[in-house]
């Protein structure tokens, strides 16, 4: 798998992550044994960055990883995980003891003396310009609890905060074929500062896997089922915020831009990895097939100028009207 540098991080990691928020919850039931054999799948096809956080499933993911992790000693995995959940999203619960209390948590729930990422995990936005917060993250680097810090956001205004600060490793942002305004100039941002880009939510929920029509049901469990109007998080992060009958018909005039001999959900990975600036794609898997299917993504050929013109042309037509003004 092609390798990318997190610059300030020191670290390199395959292009194509995984991201464990359905090992821990809102995505259905995932038992422990899947949920070891998704990250086994993963791991041996080539992934090396994991991402959690403590908040999924109360600690069950960052559990499971751990377990893993000690099955693995030597497989030279980089975890990152998230804090900042746990509390009423308040600026002012955004403190010292607070953030060694979660990154205590964490470590023991990963088995790790030190954490290799911790971000913030879509804090409010007064966090983003508290000099405090980030001398506080600066002194859990110089005691050893974290290797390094950034944060995940939901807007890009947040995004270009944390890049002009010197200690930030990484930001990791909402990306993908539906959602485009973190190339204006979050992307551009990060690569000038040196900063990684993490692109989560790359298939919209799972929107861009191709796999959905009007019919599809979700299970009480499943976030695409509870928090379809930001019942109880950030809209965005479910369907990307795009309304889903919008989405399935976003889908459908993508469909025909999809080479031949990968799927749906490969060509949009694919359309993620091919935007300049990016350092890893974090798609999720529910079973082993899917986390097999993603990695294969990475060895793909670079989308043509045709493919990635058509993409451009279906969001500007359906998608940008929608969302691109509100993160």
């Amino acid at each position: 798998m092609e390798q990318r540098t997190f610059s300030r991080l020191g670290r390199t990691v395959g292009v194509v992550g995984l991201g464990a928020w359905q090992l821990g919850a809102d995505w259905g039931t995932v038992t422990e044994d899947d949920a070891t054999a998704i990250l086994a799948a993963a791991v041996d096809n080539g992934v090396t960055f994991l991402d959690t956080a403590d908040v999924y499933g109360d600690g069950r993911s960052e559990q499971l990883i751990g377990r893993f992790l000690r099955t693995r000693p030597d497989a030279g995995l980089t975890v990152a995980t998230k804090m900042g959940r746990r509390v009423e999203q308040r600026p002012e619960a955004y403190t010292m003891a607070h953030f060694r209390e979660w990154t205590d948590r964490s470590r023991a729930n990963l088995g790790m003396d030190t954490l290799d990422l911790v971000q913030l995990h879509c804090p409010p936005t007064a966090v983003f310009a508290d000099d405090a917060v980030f001398d506080a993250l600066d002194t859990l680097v110089a005691e050893g609890a974290i290797g390094a810090y950034g944060v995940s956001v939901e807007t890009c205004d947040q995004a270009l905060t944390a890049i002009a600060r010197p200690g930030v490793a990484s930001v990791q942002i909402i990306l993908n074929a539906l959602r485009h305004k973190p190339l204006e100039r979050v992307l551009p941002a990060a690569a000038a500062a040196g900063v990684g880009i993490i692109a989560r939510v790359p298939l919209a929920s799972g929107l861009l896997s191709g796999r959905y029509d009007e019919h599809t049901t979700f299970s009480p469990d499943d976030h695409r089922n509870f928090n379809r109007h930001g019942e109880a998080f950030d809209v965005g992060e479910t369907f990307s915020g795009v309304d889903f009958e919008l989405g399935l018909s976003a889908v459908r005039r993508l469909a025909p831009l999809v080479g031949p001999g990968s799927s749906m959900a490969q060509f949009a990975l694919r359309w993620v990895l091919d935007q300049p600036g990016v350092t890893v794609v974090i798609p999720g898997a529910r079973n082993t097939e899917q986390a097999r299917r993603n990695v294969e993504a990475a060895a793909l050929p670079p989308l043509s100028a045709e493919q990635l013109g058509g993409v451009r042309d279906v969001y500007d037509e359906l998608i940008r009207p929608q969302v691109h003004d509100r993160w």
